[in-house]
């Protein structure tokens, strides 16, 4: 028989997408399930967007330009204007979701066998865009006792060799919430430079931000223009998971050229996804506003509730709309299953993502879940109150 490769082999599963058979097997039992697993909001698509869609003309369904149409990458350019961050559309490569983009800067980048830092825990898929990349992740441990706080500077260096190549963000971050502060940002453009490394930052969720807390784009920070790589979704900003539209940005020449290259191997973003992300951009600021607001109350609903969960400790976000929560159990990954598989509390249960798969280091996270505050609030609660049952009568 033949065999799969290793590096298949290797590939982790999602964390958020592997309990979904058991999710489906309780619905198919009658049970409701709650979805706190997955970072879907349920804020509505702007109209903009789906009218693009529906009313525009086109008779042939044709290739966009590989890095993405003229139009649409000169007001990308003109949005990031708007956020005090100076690109060009030259410097923007359109993708398939920031997935792709994520892929073509760890392929753009660096070689199998080379590092890439990240602070843990981090998106889950990190992992596996580094897998299949053939890049080794180097974690820098956050905990959920001082809120996933970036570590010291000097925990990075200490884990700097001669094969690393970049350090990894997200900010505002998933799975923690949490938000770099601009002097955090100038510090670590300070290790990139004189590491001569790159700094990838995952800004996907910079319109999420609280408090009056503000997003600091790495390519704000002065004299990082080679160094710095963004990736950036309209996923989560316009309530558009499913049109798979992304970008790559960087003022480094060199890297927009590689990028470009494995580009042109999937030769084009969709096209129908453009034209919504386009229409996207005449979002008015209000929306998000409004967002933000709904979201901080959401946040807040739902560190109250789980607060009052003996046992159960939470960091608060600054940012994005998700939460770690430590729970008073040993293994989350059972403790998920179980609450699809064998619990229900008058007819309905709730679906988590188990931390363990957002860390690299092995043995981190086991007793923690992800929690997405996507849903409206008196879900939040209902869901909150069953997983506060669910915990009392759970044996380990």
């Amino acid at each position: 028989m033949p065999s799969i490769s290793k590096k298949g082999l290797s590939m982790p599963e999602s964390p958020i997408r592997k309990l979904v058979p058991y999710a489906e097997a309780a619905k198919e039992r009658g049970i409701e399930v709650i979805h706190l697993n997955i970072g879907q909001p349920d804020i509505k698509t702007p109209q903009v967007a789906l009218d693009a869609v529906k009313n525009n003309d086109i008779e042939i369904l044709s290739y966009s330009r590989t890095e993405g149409s003229e139009e649409y990458r000169q007001k990308i350019a003109k949005y990031y204007a708007k956020n005090d961050i100076d690109v060009t559309a030259s410097q923007i490569i359109v993708t398939t979701g920031g997935s792709e983009a994520l892929a073509f800067a760890m392929n753009s980048i660096a070689d199998a066998g080379d590092e890439i830092i990240i602070p843990e825990p981090f998106y889950a898929n990190y992992n596996g865009f580094a897998t299949a990349s053939g890049l080794n992740v180097v974690p820098v441990t956050s905990t959920i006792e001082n809120n996933f706080a970036l570590p010291p500077i000097e925990e990075f260096e200490k884990l700097i060799t001669p094969r690393t190549r970049a350090i990894l963000i997200c900010n505002p971050g998933n799975p923690t919430g949490y938000l770099y502060s601009k002097e955090e940002i100038k510090k670590l453009a300070a290790i990139v430079k004189k590491h001569d490394l790159f700094l990838v930052a995952d800004e996907v969720y910079r319109e999420f931000t609280y408090e009056g807390r503000e997003h600091y784009s790495i390519i704000q920070e002065k004299g990082l223009e080679k160094n710095a790589i963004v990736v950036d979704s309209v996923s989560k900003r316009y309530s558009m998971c499913g049109a798979r539209i992304g970008c790559l940005v960087s003022k480094n020449d060199e890297v927009i050229k590689t990028a470009l290259k494995f580009a042109q191997a999937r030769l084009s973003p969709p096209t129908y996804a453009q034209i919504a992300s386009e229409a996207a951009l005449e979002t008015p600021q209000r929306y998000f506003d409004d967002i933000k607001k709904e979201y901080v109350s959401r946040r807040d609903l739902l560190i109250e509730e789980l607060n009052k969960i003996e046992g159960v400790k939470v960091g608060k976000p600054q940012g994005a709309f998700y939460c770690i929560a430590k729970l008073p159990i040993k293994n989350a990954d059972k403790f998920a299953q179980w609450l699809l598989d064998s619990f229900n509390l008058n007819g309905k249960t709730v679906m988590v993502a188990p931390a363990a798969g957002f860390y690299a280091t092995e043995g981190l996270g086991l007793n923690q879940v992800r929690i997405a505050y996507v849903l409206e609030k008196e879900q939040i609660k209902n869901a909150v109150h069953i997983l506060g049952e669910a915990l009392k009568v759970y044996k380990d």
